[in-house]
């Protein structure tokens, strides 16, 4: 179905449709394209900039799916918590993600999580590893708004601006929403342009994304980017979420702006805090792309040692137990062996008794 949106004070307009194309009669819907573009976008940037961390490129890659699988599961799991009226007793809308409905602060809390876990099973260093995805993720966001564009959602309060845009989606939304609104304290009028506020988010991010670049080689400390990540994100996010008509909210409180503040509040004092530590101390942190580690990491050395893996810290303790069964199986005790590699994988036979068997 195509809707058209209308910006009435730049004389535009556009004709869109949630459904990109079909494929065997089921429907691509635009916005999943662009949230594929968003991630690709990120990952892009994840292996271009992983030398500048100290990081190998393909653990990197390794790293930023598993976080970026994560951050999906959990923005939509916040969404969902926060709209539990919409689907509850209906499963199967929970995981359907083509009409979107992801939060962005559950995206990053699951995000962090699953990255610290995937670093500690590939041996990745986790803060300058957050550091290097973070400094991709407000590109990432800048294009995953223009999903919220194509669904004509995540608009906002009335505008007089130029810029104000109008759709009978928007309309029927306000008409369906006025009451509730009015109790925010907001006072809406169905047939006004609202404010395009996926567009100043887009924007923003945008602008944080070019900063952090340009900052990236002036860093001072391993877990800085991400502080200016959340800090930058969290200031735009704060102006903007009272704009919006969609907020998720507890009680009389929007979620996403309450945190967006403590972000900022909590990223600044920390920023200012490490900065002035490092000027009495220069030595008091060292980056890590400066490290022993991370030399060895770009050199190709820290990894591959002796045929094994010694970053895959699992594949490197099984190793020895799986060679001791083959070992007993060669000796034709198979009907022992089956107890015995039971002990082995739990590490209970010492080295001593293995020189028996």
């Amino acid at each position: 179905m195509t809707i058209t949106l209308f910006f009435p004070g730049l004389g535009l307009s556009f004709e869109l449709n949630r459904v990109a194309f079909t494929v065997a009669g089921q429907p691509i819907y635009w916005y999943g394209i662009i949230i594929g573009l968003a991630f690709a976008g990120a990952a892009l940037v994840t292996v271009k900039r992983a030398k500048l961390f100290g990081l190998d490129p393909d653990r990197m890659m390794d790293v930023f799916i598993v976080t970026a699988i994560g951050g999906v599961i959990g923005a939509r799991l916040y969404y969902v918590a926060f709209r539990w009226e919409l689907y509850a007793g209906d499963f199967m809308s929970i995981v359907n993600l083509r009409q979107g409905g992801l939060a962005i602060y559950g995206g990053v809390i699951a995000g962090i999580l699953s990255c610290w876990l995937i670093c500690r099973l590939r041996r990745v260093k986790f803060l300058p590893a957050i550091d290097l995805i973070a400094s991709g993720l407000l590109l990432a966001q800048a294009i995953g708004r223009w999903g919220n564009f194509v669904n004509i959602e995540a608009f906002g309060r009335n505008t007089t601006a130029p810029w104000g845009m109008r759709s009978p989606v928007i309309t029927d939304f306000l008409i369906a929403n006025e009451a509730r609104l009015t109790e925010l304290g907001m006072v809406i009028d169905p047939f006004i342009p609202v404010h395009p506020t996926f567009l100043y988010e887009s924007i923003w991010n945008i602008i944080g994304f070019v900063l952090i670049t340009l900052y990236i080689k002036h860093r001072k400390f391993d877990g800085e980017i991400l502080l200016i990540y959340l800090g930058w994100y969290g200031l735009g996010r704060a102006w903007i979420e009272p704009l919006r008509t969609d907020s998720l909210m507890m009680g009389g409180v929007r979620i996403s702006q309450l945190i967006a503040i403590l972000c900022v509040a909590a990223s600044v004092i920390t920023l200012l805090v490490i900065h002035s530590r490092i000027r009495q101390s220069p030595s008091y942190l060292t980056l890590y792309p400066n490290t022993d580690e991370a030399k060895a990491i770009l050199a190709g050395t820290f990894y591959k040692k002796g045929g094994i893996d010694s970053g895959d810290s699992v594949v490197k303790s099984f190793a020895p137990r799986l060679h001791e069964w083959r070992r007993i199986k060669a000796r034709n005790k198979w009907s022992a062996s089956k107890r015995q590699m039971s002990e082995i994988s739990r590490g209970k036979i010492t080295l001593r008794r293995r020189k028996r068997l």
